[in-house]
């Protein structure tokens, strides 16, 4: 497996055990059951009949990764998936001049690796741990064996599938038809999740993301981000403090989107 890894369970009589190790790897609250995943009901893979989450469990591998790890490189052949548990992960692709774009971040619940795990086929993308992560692995012939036994966990996945497929759309939409990099960046912060105040007509919102990532996001250069955001905060549509963002004026966003 990949470099920056550490495994935090082991198997006994096909049950997952849980060993000391998983007390505070990187600081890690370690999920042991996924009958005990606070993320079960929020996500369509993890929300499985417990017969099938305990016939999940037997075939899973419990590991904690620290930031900067890879789960999986774009082009390697695959091993299984990647279920994570807890933390972010990155998932980018890169051109042969060393160009990178990350396709988005994704959060606990989701199932990584999944197409190329289904078809056979190498990884499409890179999958890089942005912040300490817990992401179980289950190897390819025990992931396939599993979905024939379990209709319903087959039938999560082609959801999720379907879910990644429209989310790839949007991300095509917002690079391919957008008509300026500040028109990019305006709809990549509308997109975020923030807290509203309809009083003061503002949204707040947590950004973690470096401009060069920004950059990737959108598919514009670092610099561009950079001029951009004080473009932004020229024309008073947004104030920035640390990593909080605050939307001032979000129809001035909206304008250039719709421009």
């Amino acid at each position: 497996m990949p470099g920056g890894f550490r495994f935090v369970s082991r198997r006994e009589g096909g049950i997952l055990r849980a060993c000391e190790l998983m007390r505070a790897p990187y600081g890690l609250e370690i999920v042991e059951s996924c009958l005990a995943c606070p993320h079960r009901e929020d996500q369509l893979f993890c929300n499985l009949p417990p017969a099938a989450v305990q016939k999940l469990e037997a075939i899973t591998s419990v590991a904690a990764y620290p930031k900067g790890a890879a789960l999986f490189v774009e082009g390697q052949l695959p091993r299984g998936v990647f279920v994570l548990c807890s933390g972010k992960v990155k998932l980018s692709t890169s051109s042969a001049d060393g160009r990178s774009l990350i396709l988005r971040i994704s959060e606990p619940g989701e199932v990584l690796g999944l197409p190329a795990t289904l078809t056979g086929k190498p990884y499409e993308l890179t999958a890089d741990v942005i912040e300490p992560a817990q992401a179980n692995f289950i190897s390819r012939p025990d992931f396939l064996l599993f979905l024939r036994e379990h209709g319903e966990a087959a039938l999560r996945v082609a959801q999720q599938l379907g879910e990644t497929y429209h989310s790839a759309i949007a991300e095509m939409r917002t690079i391919g038809l957008s008509h300026s990099a500040a028109e990019k960046l305006a709809r990549f912060l509308l997109d975020l999740p923030g807290n509203h105040d309809e009083e003061k007509g503002e949204v707040k919102i947590t950004l973690t993301f470096t401009h060069e990532e920004i950059g990737q996001m959108i598919g514009a250069s670092r610099e561009t981000v950079t001029r951009l955001f004080a473009d932004f905060k020229k024309k008073h549509f947004l104030q920035v403090k640390g990593s909080t963002v605050t939307i001032k004026n979000k129809d001035g966003l909206e304008n250039l989107v719709g421009a």
